[in-house]
């Protein structure tokens, strides 16, 4: 690629137009490496990079350059590698990555500037104006140092600042400089390369949970305030023993819908070893839904596996007794994740036309006022594109309700209604998309509701609408506060859709639609609520173009 059309695609991919630039005339080969097909998607397909096997082993060095279109430096770029000692900085690995992908025409993204591990002891041990100069000087160094380079496209500025309960993490960072640091580290970035893309980055983050949702608000709140964040990245390390994040989708549309790109930034499947074809078939499932999760989010950039083989992986030493996290086995060869992971970008094109086998009738246990939990005999598949995961549905006749869908033969429900029967089926589905028959109905009731407000408990919902475009908006927070003199342990929030709006996505809440009537029940962590507290949900729905209503009738109880 010549220097003019390197620059071209820098500044092509920072504005956020890279799917028009890499779109080809023509569709991928279906052979083709994985790179070709990410970019015919408008997308990228990226792995982490040591930079030892990347000098010393051709296999290592000849996968990475044909399969990927996008490379992040595993360590070479973190501050004990770049800036070991106060001022003597070391640039020999982080090159060796930029060049490499220089001369095979891939894009790099930095990682990471702001981070409590892997910074030498000398930055933890200074006071608060000193530690705020020496973190905006690496910043500028660093980041400075490749800003004219039309391959390093965007970095990971603040790398893990929250714990999982949303809290943010007390690191040396908060301690001494407070969750400032955070906002003073992207205008530092900001500063070192104008054009650069600046994320946050984490994990534990792929689904709505008190972590995302934190960092979700922060976002919002510091793009408010015109701090340069510019994309989220979702480090996505999962273990197949977990199951999958079913929101997750969910979750990276709303994300984008704060007007930010998100990106997957260190994608993993581990499991417990031995390895098995079972376990390769789950972990292949588990690389399918990531891909096609972004594949189907228009500001998802791009797919960056943390590593490729599993002969250089960080999960042994890491997770006792869990490995094989790779696309790559220890020998470079390709693994049933590897196909998984080609055949979704390449459109997921697949000629398995089996469904799987019927499951088991669902049975419940711990049943609730508002949950239930179901398990039922697994199903098998024999297509080829590997079992992935179950849908539950409420049989009501002509209109039967999805409950939820699950990784695994069993589901915990939420959100249902006191007092209530159902009858309820389940149905698998595969990799290729096919769903088997419906299995037996099992039932259960509900208990009686004993939550909700009690004497002198009651609540109001207060909307606000956070963005709004053409075809849709966000309405986020939904506060909800207990009005009452008493605690309340649940809530239910109503509310109305204009006439043509579609609910597409909720957070924070068990939402059901009837019509245009939407309920929104407390999740099993935010429905407690002590007088005067308040708690929030959000949504995100769309709309007829040049329609400019919102929802009213907003009730609490």
């Amino acid at each position: 690629m010549s220097v003019h059309s390197s620059l071209l695609l820098r500044a092509l991919t920072v504005a956020g137009v890279l799917a028009a630039f890499l779109l080809p005339t023509t569709s991928a080969d279906a052979s083709a490496p994985l790179r070709t097909h990410a970019a015919a998607r408008g997308k990228f397909i990226g792995a982490a990079l040591a930079t030892s096997p990347l000098s010393n082993e051709n296999s290592y060095r000849t996968i990475a350059a044909t399969e990927f279109n996008q490379v992040t430096a595993e360590n070479a770029m973190k501050w004990d590698s770049t800036e070991p000692s106060q001022g003597q900085f070391n640039f020999s690995g982080a090159d060796a990555i930029v060049n490499f992908a220089t001369q095979n025409d891939m894009q790099v993204h930095g990682h990471t500037l702001v981070w409590h591990n892997q910074t030498p002891g000398w930055v933890q041990n200074l006071g608060a104006s000193a530690m705020r100069t020496a973190m905006q000087n690496h910043i500028s160094q660093v980041v400075g140092r490749y800003a004219d380079n039309p391959a390093v496209v965007s970095w990971d500025v603040v790398n893990e600042a929250f714990e999982d309960n949303g809290n943010y993490r007390t690191s040396f960072w908060y301690n001494t400089l407070g969750q400032g640091y955070i906002a003073d580290a992207f205008r530092a970035a900001r500063a070192a390369d104008p054009d650069a893309r600046l994320c946050i980055n984490d994990y534990n983050t792929e689904g709505i949970n008190a972590k995302s949702t934190a960092i979700y608000n922060l976002v919002s709140s510091l793009r408010q305030q015109g701090v340069p964040v510019d994309c989220v990245g979702f480090q996505t390390h999962l273990a197949i023993q977990y199951g999958f994040p079913n929101d997750f989708q969910q979750n990276l549309e709303r994300f984008a819908a704060l007007g930010v790109q998100v990106r997957i930034t260190e994608l993993d499947v581990r499991m417990q070893m031995p390895r098995s074809s079972s376990k390769d078939a789950t972990q292949a499932t588990y690389y399918r839904n990531v891909v096609n999760a972004c594949m189907a989010v228009t500001a998802c950039a791009g797919v960056t596996i943390w590593g490729f083989t599993d002969k250089y992986s960080w999960v042994p030493d890491t997770f006792s007794g869990q490995g094989a996290a790779l696309i790559y086995d220890e020998n470079y060869q390709q693994k049933p994740s590897y196909t998984a992971v080609h055949d979704a970008l390449a459109g997921g094109s697949s000629s398995d036309t089996t469904p799987p086998s019927t499951p088991g009738t669902p049975s419940a246990s711990n049943v609730t006022s508002n949950s239930a939990q179901l398990s039922w005999t697994a199903s098998t598949d024999t297509g080829g594109s590997g079992l992935a995961g179950y849908n539950v549905y409420r049989e009501q006749g002509s209109n039967d309700q999805l409950l939820g869908q699950s990784s695994t033969n069993s589901i915990t429900l939420t959100g249902l209604s006191a007092s209530t029967q159902y009858q309820v089926y389940v149905r698998a589905r595969d990799g290729a998309g096919n769903l088997s028959s419906n299995s037996s109905t099992g039932s259960f009731t509900t208990t009686e509701g004993n939550g909700g407000p009690g004497p002198g408990g009651t609540c109001t919902a207060t909307p606000t609408v956070q963005t709004q475009w053409n075809g849709g908006y966000v309405v986020q927070p939904v506060t909800v506060t207990n009005t009452g003199s008493s605690g309340i342990t649940g809530w239910t929030v109503t509310f109305t859709l204009p006439s043509g709006h579609t609910l597409v996505g909720s957070w924070n809440a068990a939402v059901t639609v009837s019509g245009q009537t939407v309920t929104a029940k407390n999740a099993a962590y935010n429905g407690t609520l002590a007088p005067n507290a308040s708690t929030s949900f959000g949504f995100q729905v769309s709309r007829p173009n040049g329609n400019t209503q919102t929802p009213s009738g907003y009730t609490c109880a």
